[in-house]
């Protein structure tokens, strides 16, 4: 057996199909994988809530990766050192009504799992695959309603507006928040607090598990992987990523499309796996 390896998985456009399913090739991959003795985490700009079910699906039993950073925790054992590094409210609020002033399409709060919806919208209820069990949507201005300091916003701006409200956010905000771009067809702009990344939950993940930076395998398609794929020892870009991610990248495989994940770890840690497509 190679030597004990930290494996940490994207989900959009990494680990996940387009129809947002993890191929067999994939399953059977990180399967092994663990079988070996190597630890699987996901690292995600996604919510807990819309995360769990590729988690449970995996049998994995490790820390996760949630709101890019914002959010460390481990989904089955309450013992775990929780790490929730929300931003401050009152900047959330400037920002939301800068949202205001552009006439956005919608802004979204997060509280860990509450969810503050600005204005009603079935298609953005949707993305956050909500389940029968979720806390439901608290709808309506986002200025009166939120009262916490939220995890992220989510800002679902008119596609003219995009450089003009992420130069704003660089020119009056920038010493507080972190700001990415989702990439097509939504072009929402997901915002955390400053320092925030998904590098940071990795490497407090691989502190807990004393794993060396130099095992740490990360995959990645997208700006918010860029300091995770940077920071982890082997980093590897889909084939279907950004430029900017592939120019860092020790590695890149082949897209989410074609089980990217599964064929490079298959390769690089020599697991012997029965031919699975």
């Amino acid at each position: 057996m190679s030597k004990q390896h930290l494996i940490a998985l994207d989900l959009d456009g990494t680990l996940l199909t387009d129809k947002r399913e993890i191929s067999n090739k994939n399953k059977e991959i990180l399967m092994k994988a663990m079988e070996d003795g190597h630890i699987v985490v996901i690292a995600t700009g996604r919510p807990h809530r819309a995360s769990i079910q590729y988690y449970k699906e995996l049998g994995l039993n490790t820390p996760m990766v949630n709101y890019n950073g914002a959010l460390i925790h481990h989904p089955t054992d309450t013992k775990w050192d929780v790490l929730h590094n929300p931003m401050p409210r009152r900047t959330a609020l400037n920002i939301v009504q800068t949202c205001y002033d552009l006439d956005t399409y919608n802004v979204v709060a997060e509280v860990q799992d509450n969810v503050y919806l600005d204005k009603f919208d079935q298609k953005i209820i949707d993305i956050f695959h909500q389940a029968s069990n979720d806390s439901p949507f608290i709808i309506g201005s986002i200025k009166s309603k939120l009262t916490e300091d939220p995890t992220s916003l989510l800002i679902h701006p008119k596609e003219d507006h995009i450089s003009s409200l992420r130069k704003h956010l660089d020119e009056f905000h920038a010493e507080v928040i972190e700001h990415r771009k989702w990439g097509a067809p939504w072009n929402i702009i997901e915002i955390v607090k400053k320092g925030i990344n998904k590098a940071v939950g990795l490497q407090k993940i691989a502190h807990y598990f004393q794993i060396p930076q130099e095992r740490i395998i990360a995959f990645g398609d997208e700006d918010n992987d860029l300091e995770m794929i940077d920071y982890a020892g082997v980093g590897v870009a889909m084939g279907n990523a950004i430029d900017p991610l592939k120019s860092i990248a020790n590695h890149v495989t082949v897209t989410n499309e074609e089980s990217g994940i599964g064929l490079f770890l298959e390769e690089y840690l020599k697991l012997n796996v029965t031919n699975v497509k």
